[in-house]
């Protein structure tokens, strides 16, 4: 897999400060994220594995979610008077 012109949506891993989350995941999509993990450690000269990864891919994607910055900021405004 080639670094030039390509960039990953998930950058540089800082160090965790995590609580413990058993998850299962489809045989495919934990090979889809070793791939991952594989190229991200390619381009940040870094390894990682991808359990480091997970939540940090779940992190900037709610970042990224529009619905649900919406939502929250929703359940969090005062009720009309």
């Amino acid at each position: 897999m080639s670094k030039a012109g390509h960039r990953l949506s998930l950058g540089p891993i800082p160090k965790p400060d995590a609580v413990k989350l058993t998850i299962a995941l489809s045989a495919e999509l934990k090979a889809q994220l070793d791939a991952y993990a594989q190229v991200h450690a390619g381009m940040h000269q870094a390894p990682v594995d991808a359990a480091t990864l997970i939540p940090h891919m779940l992190a900037a994607f709610i970042a990224r979610d529009r619905g649900f910055r919406v939502a929250c900021r929703k359940a969090t405004a005062p009720e009309p008077d």
